[in-house]
């Protein structure tokens, strides 16, 4: 299966402001467009919450509408007359156009399928190669197809046919990820007529007679569809190619309330998992698409043909599977159940027993994250603190050895086919350069491939380190900081530091060659890895979900108070940085201590945490973050919620709030909500912006102009308000 919370809270003083941030420079321009207060008052289990801003939510509301209009066209008159910038988009532009790379390796036999990120080019194209070493042909490029409208289109996802003759693939405009599933054949890069809707993020499944595929499909828009419906429960179907080519009328073979003998509990998606030895078909319900345990069915895939198909369940949540892969008759999966760094265990698909299954790896000190299959072993990834491991592991676990790796760093993959030897992967560090290489099990030996050059950029001058925060609760917090070289450590340097920490995600080392944009001027990027993240496992993860939630925030805090107290810098010249469900993080950073950050930069984020249950994409969410139909879940939502603890009157940092107006995952309104309650509540002068993109969604899929230009607006904003020269709006 390869998709790709209440503690006491210490007392920590909300001060106005410190006296170091007055020196920052005001906000001396016109406000913003102010909005109106509507207060609706709800009450959750005897306590009453007040919303004054819950109008909002009604984003076809033309009031609405012009608001966000109005905030949008601000921020930009407001950026736009940064005088550095211009040179500040330049260079990121430059930066981000200097190297090429490949990426999403996929391999049927000899064949490679994989996207290519090329300078200058909006959207990456999709390839492909016979041999490593064979001539490349472009199958599709994603930026011709928005030619002459104002509206992009991105590739969210590919999978090949066993015999790499045809690819599923799902197109979505304007960044919406509502993906259309179109077929590609390879050999003459036509398209077929298949076009199926309400595919998003679909995870196809090609059966052996590379003919037909299993995806998944979300219900059908009607008036009667509840809003928190529309991403729920999507159902599996089988299609045929070149019949019914909008997939109406494909036969559902899995799903809730597909059978009324098969019990599948409610969830995001449904998926069927193949493997092109396997005799077997397995199902999967999962709740959010992501990698918590999932509940597990399993039937010969003969049988598999409608809502008669006679699934048995093998799993369940409880049974704490994640990654599953099937090779003949043998299930091979990750357990994190009685093991939070995990285990890989095998068990025989015609008599299954997931709780007696045989163990292939044990738990160890590093966290398994994930594997694949080879013809000659199991290639598993091995996560310990910043860096990865790859091992090599036969298929009874009795021999094991590590993969020779060119440098330390985190590894991406590995990328492998059933029915050949070896694996390739990526590696890449905060200074490394990601390349792709191979491993020859015959030779033991790891080479370049040469599809992803090393970086031209000269990084030399840089250096990662890698040392523990310690939080409120005596607990040590992973923190990554890069920085030139010999940094004088006199709190002086602007600092921006990144967290998330949700879902059991690990926010891994990764080079990126804009971020020479920022350390270059002798400024600091720095990562928080807070509890709600996977990076110690799924312990790691528990520690920061629903009641104990209010853990990754106070992590984040720590580790903006070890940037200071060991003079990387100081809170005028420290920003906050988060996204999606990261807006808990740097929204609980902001309300709980604005004195600590002189910028806070909140990137379609979560805010309003108790209304998130009732979007779209907010039901598959209930399983991190609670539900506030109970009572306990109430208080963890409120507690985490940050839109809940603005204060009027308090001198919060200037703030950034950057929002898609085709955000599938994270509603506009948690933006747009969040912006208009601290810009009424602040004391400081500082600026409280909303930026708004018409053409964009969560940032997946959004083109190369699109983030350079947010990055460029998010840095020139924080050198602004850190008084650098370069970025002061003349008088």
């Amino acid at each position: 299966m390869h998709i790709t919370a209440r503690l006491r809270a210490p007392l920590i003083a909300l001060t106005a402001a410190c006296a170091a941030a007055v020196s920052l420079p005001a906000f001396s321009a016109d406000p913003p467009p102010v909005a109106p207060l509507r207060p609706v008052t709800d009450t959750y289990f005897g306590t009453a919450v007040v919303d004054n801003y819950r109008y909002m939510e009604n984003l076809d509301d033309p009031e609405v509408q012009a608001w966000m209009k109005a905030q949008a066209e601000y921020t930009r008159a407001t950026l736009d007359r940064l005088p550095g910038r211009a040179a500040l988009l330049q260079r990121i532009h430059a930066l981000s156009n200097t190297d090429l790379s490949r990426r999403g390796l996929i391999r049927r036999g000899e064949r490679y399928f994989y996207r290519v990120f090329e300078p200058g080019a909006q959207q990456p194209k999709f390839y492909y190669r016979d041999g490593l070493q064979g001539q490349e042909h472009l199958l599709l490029d994603p930026s011709t197809l928005g030619a002459g409208t104002t509206t992009h289109y991105a590739l969210d996802f590919y999978t090949p046919s066993w015999d790499g003759h045809y690819v599923a693939y799902g197109l979505s405009a304007g960044g919406s990820e509502n993906s259309v599933l179109h077929v590609l054949e390879v050999a003459s890069g036509r398209t077929l007529d298949e076009a199926i809707d309400r595919s998003s993020n679909s995870v196809v499944a090609w059966r052996p007679d590379n003919r037909s595929f299993f995806y998944d499909r979300y219900a059908k828009l009607t008036p009667q569809l509840r809003e928190d419906e529309k991403l729920y429960n999507a159902r599996t179907f089988l299609h045929t190619l070149g019949t019914r080519a909008s997939g109406d009328g494909d036969p559902v073979v899995f799903g809730r309330g597909v059978a009324a003998k098969v019990q599948v509990p409610e969830g995001q998606v449904t998926f069927i998992e193949l493997s092109p030895d396997s005799p077997f078909a397995l199902a999967v319900a999962n709740h959010n698409a992501d990698k918590n345990p999932s509940t597990l069915y399993v039937a010969p895939l003969a049988s598999v043909q409608g809502s008669g198909t006679p699934w048995r369940k093998v799993a369940d949540v409880a049974d704490g599977v994640t990654e599953v892969l099937l090779r003949g008759d043998q299930l091979y999966f990750l357990s994190q159940h009685g093991a939070p760094h995990f285990r890989l265990l095998r068990t025989s698909l015609a008599r299954p027993d997931v709780a007696h299954a045989e163990v292939i790896v044990p738990e160890g000190h590093g966290v398994l994250t994930d594997f694949e299959i080879a013809s000659d072993a199991l290639y598993v990834n091995e996560r310990d603190g910043a860096v990865s491991r790859l091992l090599r592991v036969s298929f009874d676990g009795k021999n094991s050895r590590p993969v020779p790796l060119p440098f330390q760093g985190s590894i991406q993959g590995p990328a492998t086919d059933a029915r050949q030897p070896g694996a390739l992967f990526n590696i890449q560090g905060w200074v490394q350069s990601p390349r792709i290489f191979n491993y020859d099990p015959a030779t033991d030996k790891t080479t370049d491939t040469g599809l992803t050059p090393p970086s031209s950029l000269d990084v030399s001058g840089l250096e990662a380190e890698e040392v523990l925060a310690p939080s409120y609760d005596g607990t040590l917090i992973p923190l990554s900081i890069v920085h030139r070289k010999g940094l004088t450590l006199d709190g002086s340097h602007p600092t921006i530091l990144t967290g998330y920490g949700s879902y059991g995600i690990s926010l891994d080392p990764a080079f990126s060659p804009t971020t020479l944009a920022w350390l270059e001027r002798g400024n600091v990027l720095a990562v928080a890895h807070v509890r709600g993240g996977g990076e110690y496992g799924e312990g790691w993860h528990l520690a920061g979900q629903m009641r104990t939630k209010l853990n990754t925030v106070f992590d984040f805090i720590a580790c903006g108070q070890y940037l200071v107290d060991h003079h990387y810098t100081a809170p005028k010249y420290l920003a906050g940085r988060g996204g999606s469900a990261g807006g808990i993080t740097v929204g609980g950073a902001l309300t709980w201590r604005p004195d600590l950050f002189g910028v806070i930069l909140d990137y379609v984020g979560v805010s309003d945490s108790l209304r998130v249950e009732l979007t779209p994409n907010g039901p598959p969410n209930v399983v991190e973050f609670g539900s506030g139909k109970t009572e306990q879940g109430f208080h963890d939502l409120y507690a985490m919620g940050p839109y809940f603890h603005v204060r009027d009157g308090v001198a919060y940092p200037a703030a950034l709030f950057t929002t898609g107006a085709n955000d599938p995952r994270v509603a506009p309104w948690e933006m747009t909500k969040m912006a208009a309650r601290v810009q009424a509540a602040t004391s400081s002068g500082r600026p409280v912006l909303l930026r708004i993109d018409y053409d964009a969604g969560h940032g997946i899929g959004s083109t190369a102009s699109q983030g350079e230009s947010l990055t460029a607006d998010s840095w020139a904003f924080t050198l602004w308000q850190m008084g650098d020269p370069e970025f002061q709006p003349k008088p």
